[in-house]
């Protein structure tokens, strides 16, 4: 059984959030319950300290001295797989999530819709399933997630590349956001890349490459999503698996640097040693 914390400073957000996942897990026979529901946020911490808990769904700006990416940050220091899901009516704070290794992120007002797609890839995921979709155009475009290098926005048009083609759809980036993973990120006002998919960030041209090997292999950074695109990956879940190329020229640089001062001081010794001497 998989056991669910809640909090939320809006008591009637709290209470609808409750009655929705109660009637998903009775309609999908989930073996789920909600072990906690709190408006406080001490309530929840006091709670994870003493108990185990599998999933937690988190509201972001929580009314409080004790912010929901905080109460992350506690909650990740502790238990470091722990399922959390973040709600939030500002999509923007959808970039930092990222940084706590978050399953999801819902906007509020969250709908019954969008919490149940949430809640079953999570035991998709749990179970070891990764079969998991974008639906497009009223359902005739069914893509699976996992196949997707990164999304373009093309004029009118926006473009899925994938590992074998390419899929072009009217809809926004709004409502595709909405149905992707936390495995996706948003690195440009035109695009969105799928980060397992990502090989190397060259920070110093702002291209991300991808392991695609054919010519659509890159997509590109913005300067608003730059600093948070870099959160992600100075993370330890990320790091050690993408190389960032103008760290790497930095430690090079700073390898040549050292070499450069040891040549210098043995010349110097050399040269106090000659002068000793004679």
């Amino acid at each position: 059984m998989l056991d669910f914390v809640l909090c939320d400073d809006n008591f009637n957000v709290l209470s609808k959030l409750e009655k929705m996942l109660e009637s998903i897990f009775i309609e999908k026979n989930l073996d789920a319950r909600i072990a906690l529901s709190t408006t406080a946020p001490e309530e929840l911490i006091n709670y994870i300290r003493n108990n185990k808990v599998n999933v937690i769904i988190l509201d972001i700006d929580l009314k409080s001295n004790v912010s929901g990416l905080d109460l992350a940050n506690i909650i990740r220091k502790k238990d470091k797989n722990v399922y959390i899901i973040f709600t939030t009516g500002h999509l923007e704070y959808g970039l930092i999530a990222y940084k706590y290794k978050t399953f999801d992120y819902l906007a509020k007002p969250v709908t019954k819709e969008r919490l149940e797609d949430t809640i079953v890839r999570l035991f998709e995921d749990v179970s070891g399933s990764k079969t998991s979709f974008v639906r497009l155009d009223n359902n005739r475009t069914i893509i699976k997630q996992d196949s997707i290098q990164y999304i373009q926005k093309d004029g009118m048009k926006t473009v899925f590349h994938t590992d074998t083609r390419e899929y072009e759809t009217y809809s926004s980036f709004k409502t595709i956001l909405l149905q992707l993973s936390s495995h996706f990120m948003q690195c440009h006002k035109s695009y969105i890349v799928n980060l397992d998919k990502i090989v190397s960030i060259d920070t110093s041209n702002n291209i991300i490459l991808l392991n695609n090997s054919g010519p659509d292999n890159k997509c590109f950074i913005g300067p608003k999503y730059k600093s948070k695109l870099m959160e992600v990956f100075n993370y330890e879940n990320y790091s050690n698996n993408v190389e960032c190329n103008n760290y790497s020229k930095w430690n090079s640089f700073k390898y040549c640097r050292f070499l450069f001062l040891l040549y210098w001081y043995f010349c110097k010794y050399v040269v106090i040693y000659h002068n000793f001497k004679y």
